[in-house]
């Protein structure tokens, strides 16, 4: 399984098409068929993911109970966002509209890789989001990393 990792910048052309990284784009599996799914991220970013890997996200969701009225509003906000793309023959994908409104992408973004994913980021709203924790970094790791033992 892919897991994605580094940052770079790249720039968005007029009608939404950013260049993926080749770093990240070679450890794509041939499964995901050059598709991804674009979803809308929970910090002002865009997710996203290779079809192979979305089926797996597809799988917990429809282990959710649809009953449960926060299961059926979290899955009503995530997939109204969410679009499959292709990459085209230059290995761009295009930005959907909306989601590059919520986002506040212009002509330039960040582009992360987080593990099974890869986060695309307005500059100025990722070093926002990074410089904006209040808590420093070993801190934090501290944290997150002690509740895996």
């Amino acid at each position: 399984m892919a897991f994605f990792k580094g940052k770079e910048i790249h720039s968005v052309d007029s009608k939404g098409r950013v260049n993926l990284p080749s770093k990240m784009r070679k450890i794509v599996s041939p499964e995901a068929n050059d598709t991804f799914t674009v979803i809308r991220g929970l910090d002002k970013c865009i997710e996203v993911y290779p079809a192979d890997i979305w089926k797996f996200k597809e799988a917990r969701f429809e282990e959710l109970d649809q009953y449960e009225p926060e299961s059926r509003y979290f899955l009503r906000k995530l997939l109204m966002w969410s679009e499959e793309v292709d990459l085209d023959g230059q290995q761009r994908i295009m930005l959907p509209k909306k989601l590059m409104e919520y986002a506040e992408i212009d002509n330039r973004v960040v582009i992360i890789g987080v593990g099974d994913h890869i986060e695309i980021w307005n500059p100025d709203v990722f070093d926002k989001y990074i410089d904006g924790s209040g808590e420093s970094f070993e801190v934090i790791a501290a944290k997150v990393m002690s509740k895996r033992q």
